[in-house]
């Protein structure tokens, strides 16, 4: 059963003024559905309390993803699958602020990379960081993905962090333009969320975060900027996830099936994210800085999710698949 409208709508909506203001709700009313879309992530300097902030939680997913947590998936990628290449050229579709392709930059196997993103905000500030660097082999274009002509036989690699999920109509952009683009063995390298649509949750997956909140202590279960506890999470409502960015997971559930129907899997690595992402939303700002109880606290949250996992497909998976 879908859900409309939730109470965790209603708190997150509150947050947002009161992390981001009022302008910020108000460019949710807009009829343009891009131009939403674009407010949710123009602003390059974004507070928040999402797992990504959690710098365990980031060694967590380099020790799913390469097997070492001090080790990041671009050097496991360039090391790996591209060590012995050169002049590689790559396309990066929605790349947003760029820390991943400017990494990839820094190695001299890329002749070229070309960022495409929705937001001039973002890519101007992509840029400066590249020229404070001197990376002279990555370019950026503001580009609606829709409206991109992509060259056949073109690409060594292209690659979605973040981004694929946003997109719609999975088949004919990973199934046609995609495939057309790359060259005859080239790369589709992916780090996305592949789960339920619109964040439309089954009821067993809630059920679960809400016993893993059950986990964390009240003192740790205040949300970021509020005077309010986090007691339970009822899930994320059809209209606020239309509202708020019409493309958030829009045709999250089709991307691996697609993927899998026309590329060879190369290397897959699911990381989880169906419980913690989801639980500790709101409340990852108590783990940045770390001590004991906070570490041990974090350990049983992430077995939480790993026995969760061994009956239930990852929501985040980092694979590179062939053409």
């Amino acid at each position: 059963m879908k859900r409309i409208i939730t109470l965790d709508d209603i708190i997150d909506t509150y947050s947002k003024i009161r992390q981001r203001g009022l302008p910020f709700i108000s460019s949710k009313f807009n009829f343009n559905a891009i131009e939403r879309t674009k407010s949710a992530f123009n602003e390059v300097n974004i507070q928040s309390a999402n797992w990504w902030i959690i710098p365990k939680m980031q060694k967590r997913w380099n020790k799913l993803i390469t097997g070492n947590e001090v080790t990041n998936y671009e050097d496991f990628i360039v090391n790996r699958f591209f060590k012995k290449k050169k002049n590689l050229k790559m396309l990066s579709i929605g790349s947003g602020i760029c820390n991943h392709e400017l990494k990839f930059a820094t190695y001299k196997n890329f002749d070229t990379i070309l960022c495409l993103d929705i937001s001039d905000t973002l890519l101007n500030n992509a840029k400066d960081l590249a020229t404070e660097q001197n990376l002279k082999n990555i370019a950026f274009k503001v580009q609606n993905i829709y409206d991109y002509d992509f060259p056949e036989d073109h690409y060594d690699i292209v690659f979605f962090h973040a981004s694929l999920h946003h997109f719609k109509n999975i088949q004919e952009l990973i199934g046609t333009k995609v495939k057309r683009t790359l060259k005859k063995d080239g790369k589709l390298i992916i780090d996305e969320f592949v789960g339920a649509n619109r964040l439309q949750f089954p009821k067993h997956q809630l059920k679960a975060i809400n016993s893993a909140l059950k986990i964390i202590p009240k003192h740790y279960r205040k949300r970021y900027k509020l005077n309010l506890h986090k007691n339970k999470a009822y899930g994320s409502g059809l209209l606020r996830m239309k509202i708020a960015d019409p493309s958030e997971c829009i045709e999250s559930e089709s991307i691996m099936p697609v993927i899998k129907k026309h590329y060879k899997t190369i290397y897959e690595a699911p990381y989880g994210g169906n419980i913690l992402m989801t639980a500790l939303k709101d409340l990852s700002h108590h783990f940045v800085q770390m001590d004991t109880e906070k570490e041990d606290l974090l350990n049983k949250l992430f077995d939480f999710e790993d026995s969760y996992l061994k009956t239930n497909d990852s929501d985040f998976v980092f694979g590179v698949y062939e053409n």
